[in-house]
């Protein structure tokens, strides 16, 4: 029973984050909005006729001011420029849903496989999973904002610099996201292994195995 709370947890984290990872609204004005991988635009007062486009590449995604002069960077380097801050969040939150969807899929298999297969079901390697998932997910959201930065940003937003928005606000897809890195940041503390001592032993609490496992105290 704990065992399938904790995979519809999961999967339904998983299909929230892809929503927001998807959205174009993180960042929006009245007539325009974009996000990590997709923007939008729409006439004044007319939302539901938009045109929409989709960053295929972490190349298509928009670089920073420093980086627009590449064709003089390329003159004295032969390395590629370095990734702007708007393409190391979207690579970082991508990798931080592959673990959450990863996480959810190892969790479901061991709802549905016998016991006698997966016997270290809810093992610290798949809170290691989940704990990473969490912190790659926050560090691609506070990367994001320094893209505002950028070119792209800039004519969308107006006077917009590293978190500062000018005049844009917030969408429900930023919004949606945080949540989401906070609930999973949650779901993993709650997860982590409880212990405590009874007459000289240690008692294991896990959560997922609803077992109490003895071990004798290791004498110094």
């Amino acid at each position: 029973m704990v065992g399938s709370v904790w995979v519809a947890l999961g999967l339904s984290l998983t299909c929230i984050s892809a929503l927001s990872l998807l959205s174009p609204a993180w960042f929006q004005t009245p007539t325009f909005s974009f996000g990590v991988l997709s923007y939008c635009s729409w006439p004044q007062g007319d939302s539901w006729n938009q045109s929409c486009g989709i960053f295929r590449s972490l190349d298509d995604i928009p670089d920073f001011a420093w980086k627009e002069n590449y064709t003089a960077f390329k003159t004295v380097n032969t390395l590629p420029p370095p990734l702007s801050s708007w393409q190391v969040s979207a690579a970082l939150l991508l990798g931080g849903w592959l673990l959450v969807a990863f996480h959810a899929i190892l969790l479901l298999s061991w709802v549905l496989a016998p016991k006698e297969l997966c016997p270290r079901r809810g093992s610290g390697n798949m809170r290691g999973v989940q704990a990473a998932a969490a912190t790659t997910t926050v560090v691609g959201l506070l990367a994001f904002p320094i893209g505002l930065a950028s070119p792209f940003a800039k004519e969308a937003c107006g006077a917009s610099s590293v978190y500062r928005s000018g005049q844009c606000q917030l969408g429900w897809g930023y919004v949606t996201a945080i949540l989401n890195a906070v609930l999973a940041s949650i779901l993993a503390v709650i997860r982590w292994p409880r212990t405590t001592k009874v007459q000289g032993r240690t008692i294991r609490f896990s959560s997922d195995t609803e077992k109490i496992i003895l071990m004798p105290e290791v004498r110094k």
